[in-house]
């Protein structure tokens, strides 16, 4: 690491603190089902929470207009009380973005100013401002898509949001790394074409596991290894949808079906990836992000296990998706000591 990129590396890394945290919250948002108690955007005004109650009760009465109240939280007693609680995780959630886009613009330009980027990471600081954009946007495109009949979001615009969010946090670690390790390591391609393929396939899962959230499709099948009636792909997966194309992007057996079946694929590879690069000398961090990965791969593996069988509990549905983005992040890690 040069001493001159010091400080553009902890705003880098900086930043992926704040997309980790950010989707923490956004995993509570979506598991306490507070998604859509904000019925509108502001860029500014809804900066921060109601600060009466005379506000409260106005932001409650807008919130009653609409389908998750008229069709759901009518019949539950809601009170203001518990829509304060789903107001201030939407709201969090928010703020969080918001502070995010300030600490990606401003030090940016800081540093333009001060020209300590080159020219390479100017380029790549510019896609990371548009995938922060991006993702803000596809944010509000998921919340519009429940306030409208269905009282939930689109689980295709969910895992759009999701990920994103994973993608913009990979790259920006990834630009992090390249600072970080300015001089080139020595590649193995076959180890390479493994990293690739397993990270290619983590992210199809990635967007499979918004599908499960999206559709609450965690919520049946709550068997494993088989799904229920001792079926390894069940009848329904097959029922009920018009076809299979259908079945396995809309159907919650089919999804679910899509979601375990993937899970083998992603320990595989990983471990194909770990007992091939046995056979090389490799240098301490590519080792380090292998076994790494390794570890990760079969503590994300259980956690998905036990969110099937417990049937979704919050806890374990947010530590399920806390683990998966430190997966990715062993994933990224370890590509890119292998292609750099």
């Amino acid at each position: 690491m040069k001493k001159e990129n010091k400080s553009v590396i902890i705003w880098l890394l900086s930043g992926c603190v704040l997309i980790f945290i950010m989707v923490v919250v956004g995993g509570i948002t979506r598991l306490t089902n507070s998604g859509l108690s904000m019925t509108d955007w502001h860029l500014v005004t809804d900066t921060f929470p109601p600060l009466s109650e005379a506000k409260w009760q106005e932001a409650f009465e807008r919130y009653k207009q609409f389908p998750e109240y008229q069709k759901i939280n009518i019949h539950n007693d809601f009170t203001l009380s518990d829509y304060k609680f789903i107001y201030f995780w939407e709201w969090f959630h928010r703020f969080i973005g918001r502070a995010i886009g300030m600490v990606f613009i401003i030090p940016f330009v800081y540093f333009l100013i001060r020209k300590k980027l080159d020219k390479s990471t100017i380029k790549k600081c510019v896609i990371l401002l548009f995938l922060g954009g991006l993702q803000g946007f596809f944010g509000w495109f998921m919340v519009k898509s429940g306030l409208i009949d269905n009282p939930d979001v689109s689980h295709f615009r969910l895992a759009l949001h999701l990920t994103t969010a994973f993608i913009t946090f990979a790259y920006t670690f990834w630009v992090a790394l390249d600072l970080l390790y300015p001089k080139k390591a020595t590649i193995e391609k076959s180890l390479r074409t493994i990293a690739r393929v397993a990270l290619a396939i983590l992210l199809l899962q990635i967007i499979y596991g918004g599908f499960v959230a999206g559709l609450n499709a965690g919520l049946i099948h709550n068997h494993w290894p088989l799904m229920s009636d001792g079926q390894f792909i069940h009848d329904s997966v097959f029922l009920e949808q018009k076809n299979l194309f259908l079945s396995f992007t809309e159907g919650k057996s089919g999804v679910q079906f899509i979601h375990r079946t993937l899970a083998y694929f992603v320990v595989g590879l990983i471990v194909l990836l770990y007992f091939k690069s046995i056979n090389f000398s490799l240098d301490k961090a590519q080792t380090k992000g292998i076994n790494l990965l390794l570890l990760l791969v079969f503590i994300q593996f259980g956690l998905g296990v036990l969110t099937l069988l417990y049937g979704v509990p919050l806890w374990l549905g947010l530590l399920h998706q806390v683990s998966a983005f430190f997966l990715l992040t062993a994933m990224t890690f370890t590509l890119h000591r292998l292609s750099n």
